[in-house]
């Protein structure tokens, strides 16, 4: 009877593990418009910071991140077992910021170019000037990162909840915190090697061997290129996942967008659907900035 039990016992470990890898899966999909985002952003906040400190930089933010989900986690099963009615608006304006944030980067770059350029040379000119305290602009760094990591993580745990909100309060806190952990670790490691991948290609271009100087020196290339990469793809993600999430949460528009794809066939019935997501989310964030933006603008006038 004890070892039929502990098999039993086993193969519903096994059974629940299964489903947890599954929905997260599932999970980290729906969510890859923010994680894009999320690594191009947490890369962006080590611009400035003298090159031994990259990395203790990029920990101070990885644990804040940490406590983030520690926070939102809770917060959000908490969310599920009182309100869950909640779930769904929350997974809405989840979708609704994505795509608001994804026109505001489009807007801010093709329109207030001056005003980053401007902003890059004041930090440039600030890094030159031995009377600014190196400590406290990582330390004010650092804050920013776990600041915005917070806004971040929250969408990634409100898409997440969407996912399994059916489920057990058991598997809803196994999955978001897997998702949350793991997103932790595969962003902020990548963003660490990111970091020092130009490090990485300068060792080996001073190398002996031709061809590892080459390939250091490719490196070197390819570096500057693989942020603006990861800003572009994250950017377009937030588009289609964050209209995806609008469409889905409005069933005429969804209803819509699948009876055209079903009469297309083939390939482009698969297609179809994400782009009208895209197309949709890109709307959606054009009138939101529209609608926002002067109201953020009345907002700093009246606190200034």
């Amino acid at each position: 009877m004890a070892g039929s039990s502990l098999l039993a016992l086993l193969d519903d470990i096994a059974t629940i593990l299964d489903d947890v890898s599954l929905m997260t899966k599932t999970a980290t999909k729906k969510t890859a418009g923010v994680l894009g985002d999320d690594l191009a952003l947490n890369a962006q906040q080590v611009t400035g910071v003298k090159p031994a400190r990259e990395l203790p930089v990029v920990w101070a933010v990885a644990k804040g991140s940490m406590l983030n989900k520690a926070i939102l986690v809770p917060a959000a099963l908490a969310i599920s077992y009182f309100v869950p009615w909640l779930v769904v608006p929350l997974l809405m304006l989840g979708g609704a910021f994505l795509c608001f944030e994804g026109f505001e980067k489009l807007a801010h770059k093709f329109l207030h170019r001056q005003e980053a350029e401007a902003h890059k040379k004041e930090l440039r000119e600030a890094l030159k000037n031995p009377a600014v305290d190196m400590k406290k602009l990582e330390r004010n760094k650092i804050k920013g990162a776990i600041r915005t990591d917070f806004i971040l993580s929250a969408e990634i745990i409100a898409i997440t909840l969407g996912t399994v909100a059916g489920e057990s309060m058991g598997m809803q806190f196994l999955v978001l915190t897997v998702v949350a952990i793991m997103i932790t670790v595969v962003v902020y490691g990548l963003v660490a090697g990111i970091v020092k991948l130009d490090d990485g290609g300068l060792y080996l271009s001073q190398q002996d061997n031709e061809a590892v100087q080459k390939v250091g020196r490719g490196i070197l290339w390819l570096a500057p290129y693989m942020m603006k990469t990861l800003s572009i793809v994250g950017t377009i993600a937030m588009f289609l996942v964050g209209g995806g999430i609008l469409t889905h949460g409005l069933p005429p528009v969804y209803e819509a967008i699948q009876h055209f794809a079903q009469g297309l066939g083939g390939v482009p019935e698969v297609i179809v659907p994400t782009l009208a997501n895209g197309v949709f989310g890109l709307i959606a964030g054009a009138i939101l900035v529209a609608a926002i933006t002067p109201l953020q603008k009345l907002w700093a006038a009246r606190s200034a």
